[in-house]
C-alpha cells in the first residue's frame, strides 16, 4: 500500500467513526425526547384525574414555586367564584381554577370577573388543565381576565 491508499483508508475509518458517533447521538436524543414526552403525558393524566379540591391546591403550589406570594386557597363554598388569592411583583390576583374534561366556557370568565372585584384584586384569571372556548376567549379579552390554560401549567411546571 502506498501513502495515498493509507490516507484514504484513514479517511474512511474517520468517516465511519463520525457516522457511528452521529448515530449514537441521534438515538440518545430520541430517547431523551421520548422520555420527556412520556413524563409529560403521565403528568397530564395525573392532573386530569385530580378532583377539583386537589387541583386548587396543586395550582397554589405551582404559583408559589413560580414566585407568587401570599397564596391562599379560599374556602370551598361562598368563595364568589375565586379559588386562589395571590400576589406577584406587587400585583394582586384573584384566580378561578377549573379542572375540566373539556373546554372551559364563558361562565368561568364571568366568575373570575365578579370575584376579582369582590376581593378587590388587580387581576382576575382562570387557570385550567384544558383550553378555552372561543366565547370564553372573547369575553376574557373584553373583561380583561387572564386565561391560563394547559400550556401555561406545563410551562410553569417545567420551571419548577
Amino acid at each position: 500500500m502506498n501513502k495515498k491508499d493509507d490516507r484514504m483508508m484513514e479517511t474512511q475509518q474517520l468517516l465511519f467513526l463520525i457516522a457511528v458517533i452521529a448515530g449514537v447521538a441521534l438515538v440518545i436524543t430520541a430517547g431523551v425526547v421520548l422520555c420527556k414526552r412520556f413524563r409529560k403525558n403521565a403528568r397530564d393524566r395525573e392532573i386530569d384525574e385530580m378532583d377539583g379540591f386537589d387541583f386548587e391546591y396543586y395550582c397554589a403550589d405551582l404559583l408559589v414555586a413560580n414566585g407568587f406570594v401570599d397564596v391562599q386557597v379560599t374556602r370551598s363554598s361562598g368563595d364568589y367564584g375565586i379559588d386562589i388569592l395571590a400576589e406577584k411583583d406587587g400585583v394582586t390576583y384573584a384566580i378561578q381554577c377549573k379542572r375540566y374534561n373539556g373546554p372551559v366556557g364563558i361562565k368561568a370568565v364571568q366568575e373570575a370577573y365578579a370575584g376579582r372585584d369582590y376581593y378587590d384584586r388587580m387581576v382576575g384569571a382562570v387557570l385550567t388543565n384544558q383550553y378555552f372556548t372561543k366565547h370564553a376567549v372573547q369575553a376574557a379579552r373584553k373583561l380583561k381576565i387572564l386565561l391560563w390554560n394547559r400550556d401555561y401549567i406545563q410551562a410553569i411546571e417545567e420551571q419548577r
